[in-house]
């Protein structure tokens, strides 16, 4: 009995440790996959055009690595007074862009934290006007810009591997040329050759309807003569 039990306690211990390690790794994926992709760039931009209805207000957030510099900027396009209200929020929550009512505005974090950045373009003042609004983002690692310059150098790339490089690639460029020149030619040749072999069976083809009418044509005028009689008897007195 004691022996069951022992079993049964390490069986019991065993199934909790695999949960345990399940757990562990689905929480590890999870990670993985809300990662963002762009995390090890080192440098990312983007620009948005973006409609706020009359009334609304809209919230975009965009992820910035620790020590990168983060820059924002605002511009309304159009649509009624041709402003709208600014606001940025770093990833603590503070407001770090007051909200202003305004036509155009940016924001730079030069060092920043990491985390979330929330950019907020309100147009609640405008109950009748939607606006299209213009949102320019960049973050910028310059650490990551001076690890792959330094990485060029310890590749030891000079002119010459660069001349050598262009050369290569402009000789595979002109046999691109050369192979897509013959393929044009052939092309033209197999069309040219189309177009004679149409213009052969046409003529072949209405000289043979021509031949056929007039040969029908007399073939029927020799039967009809075949069956045309004349009436030579002369009526008596």
């Amino acid at each position: 009995m004691k022996q069951f039990l022992t079993w049964q306690t390490n069986f019991l211990g065993a199934f909790i440790l695999i949960i345990f390690l399940n757990n562990a790794k689905t929480q590890v994926v999870s990670n993985e996959v809300t990662k963002p992709w762009y995390e090890n760039l080192p440098a990312v931009a983007m620009d948005y055009k973006v409609h706020i209805d009359a009334g609304k207000e809209d919230c975009y957030h965009q992820y910035v690595q620790p020590g990168a510099t983060f820059y924002v900027s605002f511009s309304v396009v159009r649509g009624g007074d041709g402003m709208a209200g600014f606001a940025v929020r770093n990833p603590h929550g503070q407001i770090v862009k007051p909200y202003q009512w305004q036509a155009t505005a940016d924001y730079t974090d030069e060092v920043s934290p990491g985390g979330y950045y929330s950019v907020c373009i309100d147009n609640q003042f405008s109950r009748f006007a939607g606006k299209l609004v213009n949102i320019y983002i960049t973050v910028v690692k310059y650490d990551a810009w001076d690890k792959y310059a330094k990485e060029i150098e310890e590749l030891q790339l000079n002119m010459n591997n660069f001349t050598t490089t262009i050369g290569t690639v402009e000789r595979n460029i002109n046999d691109m040329l050369a192979y897509q020149y013959h393929s044009r030619n052939r092309e033209a040749i197999d069309f040219a050759l189309l177009l004679d072999n149409n213009t052969y069976i046409q003529t072949f083809s209405i000289c043979q309807i021509f031949v056929i009418l007039v040969t029908c044509s007399v073939q029927v005028l020799f039967v009809r003569k075949l069956f045309n009689v004349k009436d030579n008897s002369r009526s008596r007195i």
